[in-house]
């Protein structure tokens, strides 16, 4: 992509990261105008931004007030019609681009944008080593998963483990926007290894007490 492109923005209430899928559901006219926008592309040219919103929601004309400056390119894969003008469809995040100057002429938004470069910031084995055992530890208080699965590649583990771990959106899009995998992969061991400690450290309460509590009204 050439610097300086012009490409649609989709505002959403999270942070997508490069290799994640994502799927969603088109119902308000201006998506949907994107969407058929896109159908006339070649479909190696369909795509469009992924940013979260700052400020604001997602739904109606004036609902996101505030963008983040970085945001994820999204490849469209699948489009799939619906017979009342909706549509479903499924795409791909594959590059992190800055935000720059909106442009406001369509009924969706568009911006011109810029790719970030992905730069290691020195030697990562060591690191995404660290982060990979730390989300072992990490995921297996929630789940059996013993992370076999785990990518080998630095990069990729970095923006896998930003996917999963449970934070909020303002720091996962800080780890969206890590100068380098370095940088992310440091931030993330960091927060695995105080998280396993804080959790490791909650006292279990045995259910007979859960029992002399009041039911909850929800």
């Amino acid at each position: 992509m050439s610097a300086g492109q012009l490409l649609p923005l989709f505002p959403l209430a999270t942070v997508l990261v490069p290799g994640l899928v994502l799927p969603l559901h088109i119902f308000e006219p201006r998506y949907r105008q994107l969407v058929a926008d896109l159908q006339a592309l070649p479909e190696a040219d369909r795509e469009f931004v992924v940013v979260a919103i700052r400020d604001g929601r997602e739904v109606g004309a004036d609902g996101a007030r505030a963008l983040f400056d970085v945001g994820t390119v999204t490849s469209v894969r699948e489009i799939s019609p619906l017979d009342d003008g909706r549509f479903d469809i499924v795409t791909v995040g594959t590059r992190r681009v800055r935000i720059g100057e909106l442009d406001t002429s369509l009924p969706y938004l568009q911006a011109t944008v810029t790719d970030l470069p992905e730069e290691s910031g020195g030697d990562t084995e060591p690191l995404a080593a660290a982060v990979a055992e730390q989300f072992v530890k990490y995921r297996s208080m929630f789940t059996d998963d013993d992370g076999s699965s785990l990518p080998d590649d630095p990069r990729v583990l970095s923006y896998l483990v930003a996917a999963a771990v449970v934070i909020d959106l303002p720091q996962r899009q800080d780890l969206l926007a890590a100068f380098t995998d370095a940088d992310r992969l440091r931030a993330e061991l960091a927060f695995l290894r105080r998280e396993t400690s804080l959790i490791a450290a909650l006292p279990s309460l045995p259910a007979v007490d859960l029992v002399r509590d009041e039911p909850s009204p929800n």
